[in-house]
């Protein structure tokens, strides 16, 4: 059985799911660029879709046919109850990490 926590990866693609309103791999791809600032491959989106949905975090349908794609179909996804549960563990974990530490400005990022 796959551990059900996320990885850091994991969690910013599932954070993308419910701020878009198409959610495909390039939606989401898209989405942790621009909001997270950081680069994203398709294959590792791809990946952490995969591994998302293994751990019943995501559901996936394929889209209709469209003549755009050359034939081929999109797939959608959409984000369960239980991945909801692992963004508010996860977020709860970071949280309960941070509190009460106080970072030396010697430790602070440039």
């Amino acid at each position: 059985m796959k551990s059900q926590r996320l990885g850091e990866f994991e969690e910013l693609v599932l954070l993308a799911v419910p701020r878009l309103d198409e959610v495909y791999a390039v939606t989401i791809q898209r989405c942790i660029e621009k909001t997270a600032g950081r680069s994203a491959t398709m294959g590792a989106v791809y990946t952490a879709l995969e591994r998302l949905e293994e751990k019943g975090f995501v559901t996936s349908r394929l889209g209709a046919v469209t003549p755009r794609q050359g034939g081929r179909r999109k797939r959608f996804y959409e984000i369960t109850d239980q991945g909801v549960g692992a963004l508010h563990a996860a977020r709860e974990a970071r949280e309960r990490m941070w509190q009460g530490l106080e970072l030396k400005p010697s430790w602070t990022l440039s």
